[in-house]
This record gives structure tokens, C-alpha cells and sequence, in this order.
């Protein structure tokens, strides 16, 4: 029962703090939208219990991250460890849902039709003007949408194919305990520690043509040797 009292209190946190302060903010002051995202996710992980542990290095150099998915906490842990403001891929359905779509356009994320079958191009446009225009980095999951288990679901093409046709820089980083501190599938949440792990990147144009399923494996390796050490921990 206190666990799902929790999870209500975190998404009032989340709502409050992106409803009244993170949205207003970036209208206000359109120039700082990194230090904003980056400052209010810190409150929000303060307030719902929550710390950062870092394993590795981000590499500086790299043009787009890929990672697991295992609900909101991720994107907020991402912003909140670093003052780097990505620009994030989601869904179209997400920037039409009231007030929040507001907080994906304002701060230039990218949105994928996946019914269309121009999605994939529009994704390549837009993101190469992120990284021409803007200067930002690409966060993207792969998996396409939330995990319920620790499994990786497969891999979708499109990162593949942006990442091969614009020869990126790529870093896979491995989250591991966002889906206790807010658990979005049982509506449940608890103090603990979020941690983010940064691989090795890669640099798609010297890579191997199965690179991105070695990540795939890479990534399932790590997550399944830090959830048996972070089961344990808690």
C-alpha cells in the first residue's frame, strides 16, 4: 500500500514540477533550456527519493545514445546527471497529449510516426538538423517502448539506419533501477539509487555490419549482471 502511495506522489511531483516550473521556464528563458531540464529533474529526483550512481564516462563526442527503456525515470536520470540537453526521440502520440506535448516541442525533441512509412526519413532529417542546428546529441531508445521485464525487447531499425547513413558516434548506456524508484507497469515507487551505465561507444563508420546487435547483447550482458548485484544491494 505505501509503495502505491508513492508512485501517486511521484507523478504529482512530476506533473507539478514539468506543469508549473520546467514548461513556464523554458518560454521564460529559451536560451538556458539545458540548465533548466537538467536543475528540475535534479529537484524531481530529490523529491521522489531518488539518487544517481555513474558507472563510466559519457563520451563528450557522441552524436547519439542509445539505451534501455524502462519508463520516465530514465529520461529524467539522464537529464538530471549531466547539464546535456538532448534532443529526444518519442512517438507522435506524446507530443499530442495536453500541456506535456507543450514540454516536447518547446524543447525541440523529435517525434517518429511509426505508422507512416516516411517516418524514417523525417527521423533522418530531423536528426541531422539537431546535430547541425542545434548542436545536440540524439537520445534514443531502441527497443521502441517500455520494457515490463529486464529483457530487451528487439532492437528497432531506425537507429541502425541513422546512425549508418550520417556515420554517428555512438555511446549505449545501461540504466538499471529507475523501474523501482517509479514502476509505470503496477503503479508502484521507492527510494533507491538510478544507476547509469556509459559502454564503450562506437564509431559507426568503422564498425562491423552487426555492430548494433553486439550492442543489443552488450547491453542485455551488463544489465543482467548489475540487476542480480542490484537485487541483492536492495
Amino acid at each position: 500500500m505505501f509503495a502505491k502511495i508513492r508512485y501517486l506522489w511521484g507523478a504529482l511531483v512530476i506533473a507539478v514540477v514539468v506543469g508549473l516550473g520546467m514548461i513556464p521556464l523554458l518560454y521564460l528563458f529559451p536560451r538556458h533550456k539545458g540548465t533548466i531540464m537538467h536543475k528540475l529533474n535534479r529537484v524531481i529526483l530529490f523529491l521522489l527519493g531518488a539518487k544517481i550512481e555513474k558507472v563510466g564516462e559519457r563520451d563528450p563526442h557522441a552524436q547519439m545514445y542509445i539505451m534501455n527503456h524502462q519508463g520516465i525515470i530514465d529520461i529524467i536520470t539522464m537529464e538530471a546527471i549531466e547539464n546535456t540537453h538532448f534532443s529526444w526521440v518519442a512517438k507522435k502520440e506524446l507530443f499530442e497529449i495536453p500541456w506535456y506535448g507543450r514540454l516536447m516541442r518547446k524543447g525541440e525533441m523529435i517525434s517518429v510516426d511509426r505508422e507512416n512509412k516516411a517516418g524514417l526519413v523525417k527521423l533522418f532529417k530531423d536528426v541531422q538538423k539537431s546535430l547541425d542546428e542545434y548542436g545536440r546529441a540524439i537520445a534514443i531508445f531502441p527497443e521502441g517502448t517500455r520494457g515490463s521485464g529486464q529483457k530487451l525487447l528487439r532492437f528497432k531499425p531506425g537507429p541502425k539506419f541513422v546512425a549508418q547513413k550520417l556515420g554517428l558516434r555512438v555511446q549505449p548506456v545501461v540504466i538499471v533501477g529507475s523501474k523501482w524508484v517509479l514502476n509505470e507497469h503496477d503503479h508502484t515507487a521507492h527510494s533507491g539509487t538510478v544507476k547509469v551505465i556509459y559502454l564503450d561507444p562506437i564509431d559507426v563508420k568503422n564498425a562491423p555490419d552487426d555492430w548494433y546487435e553486439t550492442v543489443r547483447e552488450t547491453m542485455q550482458r551488463t544489465i543482467d549482471e548489475q540487476m542480480e548485484r542490484y537485487a541483492v544491494a536492495r
